[in-house]
């Protein structure tokens, strides 16, 4: 998953994922007032970031023993967590600051376009189940479902431009240099060209 989002955006890390993956113990050493499914745990001390990812065990369990519809869900989990610690990674070494919405709204889009490589023909269902059929936590606070319900619209707008000028037309090349265009801009840079695309 790491590999396919690196190369898919031409960045390379340098880490492994795999390496910064945490478990209920540690995470709750770490983070103990709310416990979702997959979170990135970020610090940052005298200009150093450290870093960790959760994804609840059940998941990885789940996807080592194969991927279909009976676990797409666990599927856009995992994508989602790899896809912040990707991110992450990358605006640090840019020393580039991201807000919590920019991290969102680029896991949003990166569980669309992967699952779109994987079937071109699905775009219209496939942006159904992510953004118009998703539910959200029961114990998230106003601001966090705020921001998540932004990340999700913003994506949802974002996907079906692609679809109309890329995915229907078979432009996925073209798509492809437009996706990792979108990767590099900062949260502005995004949200302008979702409002410019919508």
């Amino acid at each position: 998953m790491q590999r396919g989002l690196e190369t898919l955006y031409r960045v390379d890390t340098g880490v492994e994922v795999g390496d910064f993956v945490i478990d209920e113990a540690a995470r709750e050493a770490l983070a103990p007032t709310r416990k979702p499914r997959e979170q990135l745990l970020v610090m940052e001390e005298t200009g150093e970031m450290a870093l960790a990812l959760f994804i609840h065990p059940a998941v990885l369990a789940s996807l080592d023993a194969g991927i279909g519809r009976h676990n797409v869900g666990d599927l856009l989990l995992a994508i989602e967590g790899v896809s912040h610690f990707i991110y992450a990674v990358q605006c640090a070494r840019s020393e580039r600051p991201v807000t919590q919405l920019e991290l969102e709204l680029q896991a949003e889009v990166d569980k669309y376009v992967t699952c779109l490589l994987h079937d071109v023909d699905s775009s219209e269902a496939l942006r159904t189940r992510l953004f118009r059929e998703c539910a959200y936590d029961d114990d998230l606070d106003h601001a966090e479902r705020e921001r998540y319900e932004v990340a999700n619209d913003n994506a949802n707008r974002y996907a079906a431009w692609l679809e109309e000028t890329f995915v229907r037309r078979r432009r996925i090349p073209e798509m492809l240099g437009e996706l990792r265009r979108f990767y590099r801009e900062g949260l502005a840079g995004k949200l302008a060209t979702i409002a410019r695309a919508a």
